[in-house]
């Protein structure tokens, strides 16, 4: 028989054996997670790497150590907007062959040769005008056949300037549908409105429609009461064509009128000063604006403010940029003993 000593002998030499053997698992186990984990960080490691090295070769940005989501997000809105540049920059490229402007008509002689128009001549008129306007016609302002015949040979386009009336379709609108169907003779500015007050803005229409018609050197306002010399006209158009920037016309200043019962009243005559004088202009009787001066004025359009005069409004426009004022004698329409080429009726 055993003693109660070699079996509890026997006892603590089977517990010792198995306290290793659980030992041993353990640490095997152990040893598998830290391997496993291991291999987990080393893959995520490489594949970091790969990624900035990714992003290093498509974004040129070599010696980047680290990706974020903010770094993802940066990279992603820079592509977008190299892309709105490069459109951008096809749109600018075509704009300047263009001269500024996406929509030309471009009148042609049976091939495909571009007509030179030395000037697009815009005289200004309005409902209940029609005595005016025959006047011209028979005064100075070719007809029929001539008129085709003036803008062929001496590329100089001469058109009536209307808008429309309030009540679309009423009398005063078929008057002058049924005049022009006679003469062809009119630009009719479908989205201008005829009103006295309004005259600033119609002039503004008329270079943004004529820009859009014609490819002129120049543009010219008149107004329907004045009697124009064209040939005279042509010539200083024609002396002036090297200057790109060029805003003719016999130019002038003068007090701004602010009590509401003077006849020139202008609404706006505290923005003048103290002073209260306005800039250099060109009267309104008759100027001329050369086509670069014109694609500035249909580019801006709707942002440049009209005053209560269409002469004060349209200096306006060129006040701070680099324009060519020509104070041009001859368009001072007050006789032709001075030399003008025009005169008021």
């Amino acid at each position: 028989m055993r003693s109660r000593g070699s079996n509890n002998r026997l006892s603590s030499s089977r517990s010792l054996f198995q306290w290793r053997i659980a030992s041993l698992i353990l640490s095997m186990f152990a040893t598998m997670a830290a391997f496993f984990v291991a291999c987990r960080l080393w893959q995520e490691a490489e594949s970091r790497v790969y990624l900035v090295k990714e992003l290093d070769r498509r974004t040129g940005q070599v010696g980047e150590s680290a990706i974020s989501v903010d770094d993802t997000l940066r990279v992603i809105e820079c592509r977008e907007q190299q892309k709105k540049l490069s459109v951008l920059q096809m749109d600018l490229n075509k704009a300047k062959k263009e001269g500024f402007v996406s929509n030309h008509v471009t009148e042609t002689k049976g091939t495909n040769e571009k007509k030179q128009v030395l000037a697009v001549i815009g005289i200004v008129t309005g409902f209940g005008r029609r005595h005016n306007r025959d006047a011209i016609r028979k005064a100075w302002m070719p007809t029929g056949t001539t008129l085709k015949n003036l803008e062929d040979e001496k590329g100089i386009i001469i058109r009536f300037v209307i808008g429309r009336s309030s009540n679309r379709e009423d009398s005063s609108d078929s008057d002058i549908m049924n005049e022009n169907k006679k003469t062809n003779d009119f630009l009719i500015l479908n989205d201008h409105v005829e009103t006295p007050e309004e005259q600033p803005k119609k002039t503004k229409l008329f270079f943004v429609n004529a820009l859009q018609h014609w490819d002129a050197e120049f543009y010219v306002k008149v107004n329907d009461d004045i009697y124009l010399n064209i040939d005279a006209l042509g010539a200083i158009l024609s002396s002036h064509v090297d200057k790109p920037r060029a805003y003719i016309g016999c130019m002038k200043s003068g007090g701004v009128f602010s009590k509401p019962s003077d006849k020139w009243y202008e609404p706006d005559w505290w923005k003048f000063g103290d002073g209260k004088s306005y800039f250099r202009h060109a009267s309104g009787e008759i100027f001329a604006v050369s086509r670069a001066l014109v694609q500035f004025i249909s580019i801006n359009k709707s942002i440049l403010r009209t005053y209560a005069h269409d002469d004060i409004s349209a200096g306006s426009w060129f006040i701070g940029l680099d324009v060519k004022h020509v104070d041009e004698s001859k368009f001072c329409c007050s006789s032709w003993s001075s030399g003008a080429i025009c005169a008021a009726s």
